[in-house]
């Protein structure tokens, strides 16, 4: 038996999951607006580890989301998954935020485009098959009525962004799956237990989280 605990944080929803064998036991997660992972987090831990009936001695790793995403939530998420690594002597497993955002639309058919809010019209995105395989890797694009237009197949999108993206993405393929608005713990789950037996795991004292962007520290206001 393996036992994985699943920390995702890149965006609003703190979300902890513990996996067995690639499936989700028990799993806590809020979607707050105040982002409030560096209160929540370590609670959800303890809490999810209480659920599974397990210790931590029982974890053979941690799966953290590796961005993109929120600069801060992606700090507090590494970091708690590093110091558990670190104590329990077990891998760290990165993994894409946007693969687990994408694998939470139930299609199969056309492709699926994860997009997390980057602010002003600005996203960050990828563009999956409905099998999950990578059509297009990860990048930050602005989104405008020329966007995706040389897609015939039916695009399914996922991520916080449909509100701000819905009024220029309106080509009769384009379908905004809404229910599925923020990554979550539980559908890491497969993932990281995929990655856990490939022994595909990243270096817990040198692995830094994928900003994609440049981390930009806005100006004081003037008195």
């Amino acid at each position: 038996m393996s036992f994985i605990l699943n920390i995702e944080t890149a965006t609003k929803n703190c979300s902890v999951s513990v996996a067995k064998d690639g499936k989700t036991i028990a799993c806590n997660e809020l979607a707050d607006e105040g982002y409030s992972h560096a209160e929540k987090l370590h609670v959800f831990i303890e809490e999810v580890i209480a659920k599974a009936e397990i210790s931590v001695q029982d974890l053979v790793a941690i799966a953290v989301s590796q961005g993109p995403g929120s600069y801060t939530g992606l700090r507090i998420g590494v970091s708690a998954a590093k110091g558990l690594c670190y104590a329990l002597n077990i891998p760290l497993i990165a993994v894409d935020t946007l693969q687990t955002l994408a694998s939470q639309a139930e299609v199969t058919d056309g492709k699926i485009i994860p997009m997390l809010d980057a602010r002003r019209m600005e996203v960050y995105s990828a563009i999956f098959n409905s099998d999950l395989t990578i059509d297009r890797g990860i990048k930050a694009e602005i989104i405008d009525e020329n966007s995706f237009q040389e897609y015939n197949d039916k695009l399914y999108f996922v991520g916080d962004c449909a509100d701000k993206c819905k009024a220029v993405l309106t080509k009769d393929n384009f379908v905004f799956l809404e229910d599925v608005k923020y990554p979550s713990a539980q559908a890491m789950s497969k993932i990281s237990y995929d990655k856990y037996q490939k022994s595909d795991t990243v270096d817990v004292a040198y692995f830094e989280p994928y900003y994609l962007k440049d981390f930009m520290i806005a100006p004081p206001k003037k008195q």
